[in-house]
């Protein structure tokens, strides 16, 4: 019975990668299903995205070609299905975009926890799917703690990424550092860049004309970790400071749950600051 697996990888570009790959995997009797590549001639990397059925696990075989190459590399059966963890404070619109979508089967990933920083009662989202809640709450006095207990619920769950679903809590250094490219963030986006309490209201008061959101992937630097994906909407003078919040919530639901699924889809390679999508 054939088994259908995801092979990422990335190296230094040179002639041959393709071939040593494709030669690789008929030898091994294997279907390529779909290929995406890149070469970037910005960081001189090649960047690889195969689906392919096969009757045996080739992993053990692909470790030479990969170690001749220099490649970077993940392959993984679809039967494996990533293991997220999410992270909420009250707001629901993202929480529930991504519960809808796993339940309809549009997310290939398994929720496994859900953690807030406020009581069950204090979320928006009535419904969980039965996915276990988590309160993690969090002081300035508590944060190590609360870290510590989130890292262990890391740990627990086995998840392979962590979704910050309108989390309104600041992570310490070493946390993003322990989990490099495995968390993922969504927030507003606006020129000029309103910080700080009630940024819709402040883009009102300037006038904005376009409403966005990012999602990417969280570093120490703060909302600076390469892009996964934006999106944006025009807005008029007609627009209320409510009206914009609405249009607010509606792209970031829709921008983080595509950030999520190109991840756990194997789609996303990291290139330094800046992502190859694939």
């Amino acid at each position: 019975m054939s088994t259908t697996y995801i092979l990422k990888l990335s190296c230094p570009d040179r002639p041959g990668i393709v071939a040593a790959v494709s030669g690789l995997l008929f030898e091994a009797g294997a279907n390529i299903l779909s290929s995406a590549q890149f070469e970037d001639p910005e960081t001189g990397q090649f960047f690889l995205r195969m689906v392919f059925t096969a009757g045996a696990d080739v992993t053990d075989n692909f470790k030479t070609t990969a170690q001749r190459f220099g490649m970077q590399w993940s392959l993984r059966a679809t039967t494996q299905r990533p293991r997220v963890l999410i992270l909420v404070s009250k707001a629901g619109h993202c929480l529930s975009e991504l519960l809808y979508r796993h339940a309809i089967g549009d997310l290939p990933a398994d929720i496994v926890a859900i953690a807030g920083n406020h009581p069950r009662d204090a979320l928006e989202v009535r419904d969980l799917h039965d996915v276990p809640f988590h309160h993690l709450p969090v002081t300035p006095q508590t944060k190590t703690q609360q870290e510590a207990a989130l890292t262990k619920l890391v740990s627990d769950t086995k998840a392979d990424l962590v979704v910050l679903a309108r989390y309104m809590q600041v992570l310490s250094d070493d946390f993003c550092r322990s989990l490099p490219g495995r968390i993922i963030n969504i927030h507003h986006s606006f020129l000029p860049g309103f910080k700080g309490a009630k940024p819709y209201h402040q883009a009102f008061a300037r006038g904005v004309k376009l409403i966005g959101a990012t999602a990417h992937y969280v570093t120490a630097d703060l909302d600076e970790g390469p892009i996964i994906e934006q999106d944006v909407e025009r807005v008029t003078h007609a627009y209320t400071p409510e009206a914009m919040v609405a249009v607010g919530r509606d792209i970031e639901r829709r921008v983080l749950t595509r950030a999520v699924t190109l991840h756990v889809e194997d789609r996303v390679c990291l290139a330094g600051a800046r992502t190859i999508i694939l």
